[in-house]
């Protein structure tokens, strides 16, 4: 039997998460004056890709593939940034958009990843992979660098999203909390953590970076 994963909640932060993630491979798109359909193929795979490889990995049905309003979320946010100027996502505004899209993400995919018996390291890893594999996905097409690839926090937040979420959930029973005041206090921290690294440019040290400013 297939376990019930989604509520009002979650459900929320999946269609929020799509959209932020579509919305920020159309731009990509935009920016290197692609067409549509090229914005259209830019906006599904960022917004589909992390929870693919999640489903996939933990033996659950792809869940867009027979969910009719995925496809067409990406599509609509897709038709936003081809009829829009370019210049309404630039700054860090949508940056902050794109970090509350990778903490919704981070909630849940863990919180999907625990309903399906996974143990809870790698219920929190699939939470980081949900996250953050539709934007890697993104720039391998796109044939840029990654964000992953700078010291910039990115995953830091995903995955301090995840294990927040995993340990409420687990902690929720014994403490009589629902498990939405778990999601609610892991997107609010994991969110906070990203913002503060896209205001600050908080990132972390580099390998070897001790050794040569020394």
């Amino acid at each position: 039997m297939t376990p019930t994963v989604l509520t009002p909640i979650l459900d929320l932060l999946d269609l929020a998460g799509i959209a932020l993630f579509a919305l920020s491979g159309a731009v990509l798109a935009a920016r290197l004056r692609q067409t549509f359909v090229t914005m259209a193929f830019f906006a599904l795979v960022t917004g589909v890709g992390g929870g693919t490889v999640r489903d996939l990995l933990i033996r659950a049905p792809v869940f867009w593939i027979d969910d009719p309003w995925v496809a067409a979320v990406c599509l609509g946010t897709a038709l936003i940034a081809w009829f829009t100027p370019i210049r309404w996502w630039e700054g860090k505004g949508f940056d902050y958009a794109d970090g509350a899209g990778l903490a919704a993400y981070a909630v849940l995919g863990s919180a999907k990843a625990l309903a399906y018996g996974i143990p809870p390291v790698p219920a929190a890893l699939m939470g980081v992979i949900t996250g953050c594999v539709g934007g890697i996905i993104r720039d391998v097409v796109a044939g840029r660098p990654s964000i992953i690839m700078s010291p910039e926090l990115y995953v830091t937040p995903a995955a301090l999203t995840a294990s927040l979420s995993v340990a409420g959930m687990l902690a929720a029973p014994h403490v009589g909390l629902p498990d939405e005041a778990a999601w609610g206090v892991a997107f609010l921290c994991g969110f906070a953590l990203r913002s503060a690294a896209i205001r600050w440019e908080w990132g972390l040290p580099s390998y070897g970076e001790r050794r040569e400013g020394s």
